[in-house]
């Protein structure tokens, strides 16, 4: 199907989809480009709708996918630049985007697996988000618990800097107070930075089950999650630099969990 209006209704309630409160409502949220794509439909995302620039034509690495989902769930749509444009928050519009069901992930996923899960607390900034979700991903974290006040997961900043891993491990969105207590409870230990910290992290025994806390990127953690915390250690810099990058520091953090219960 050809959609040329830009005024249509169907895009009308997919450019809705770029708030937040509209993916609230529905329960839908947006992803753009070729490889997200992929990366849904590989991991068994929930795909209603796939629609591409239809000057362009449908990206040849999307063409066996298409031929294989054909008569599926997904629904294959030619649109024009106007309709891409309207539906993207990006400057140039994609050759494609598609409509994703948001997934229902349970807060039982934060305890399952081998006790790595990152948490973050009021972070903001949707590429230190999506930074950090890849870096959980790249070192096998069991999931990642995103606590109320950060930037929505479904932002669709967001969405695009986690270049795909948002499909490859649980994220949980929830209350810290309510959640960290229950990790205590079942004897994980709550660990955050801070350059106050006697203890190097590369001290601390990151065998043990551990959730990574992460806060603001300019107030760091709150003081209801510091109450919470077990543990907190330093990152040895030798340099002059105050600190570092909170999607940084919390990559730093977990590729040394990686090193110690691997090598």
């Amino acid at each position: 199907m050809l959609i040329s209006s830009a005024l249509n209704d169907r895009v009308k309630g997919w450019a809705a989809l770029l708030d937040k409160k509209n993916r609230d409502k529905s329960g839908l949220f947006l992803i753009e480009g070729v490889h997200l794509i992929k990366e849904a439909f590989q991991s068994g995302a929930g795909v209603r709708t796939v629609v591409y620039d239809d000057e362009r034509g449908l990206p040849e690495e999307l063409a066996d996918i298409e031929e294989s989902e054909r008569g599926m769930d997904a629904e294959w749509n030619r649109a024009s630049r106007a309709v891409m444009a309207k539906c993207s928050d990006t400057d140039s519009p994609p050759p494609v985007f598609a409509v994703l069901v948001k997934p229902n992930t349970d807060a039982e996923a934060l305890f399952r697996g081998k006790g790595l899960v990152v948490v973050l607390d009021g972070l903001r900034d949707p590429g230190n988000v999506g930074t950090i979700i890849r870096s959980a991903d790249a070192v096998g974290a069991d999931a990642v618990l995103l606590g109320k006040g950060s930037v929505d997961l479904f932002n669709p900043k967001v969405v695009r800097s986690t270049m795909g891993s948002l499909f490859h491990l649980p994220i949980v969105e929830g209350d810290l107070t309510e959640l960290l207590p229950l990790a205590g409870d079942r004897g994980i230990k709550r660990v955050g930075t801070s350059l106050q910290a006697d203890h190097s992290c590369y001290g601390y025994d990151w065998k043990q089950p551990t959730w990574l806390l992460m806060g603001n990127e300019s107030n760091g953690l709150s003081a209801a999650v510091r109450e919470l915390m077990d543990e907190s250690v330093i990152i040895p810099m030798r340099g002059r630099a105050e600190s570092l990058n909170v999607a940084m520091a919390t990559t730093v953090l977990l590729f040394e969990a990686a090193r110690q219960r691997e090598l």
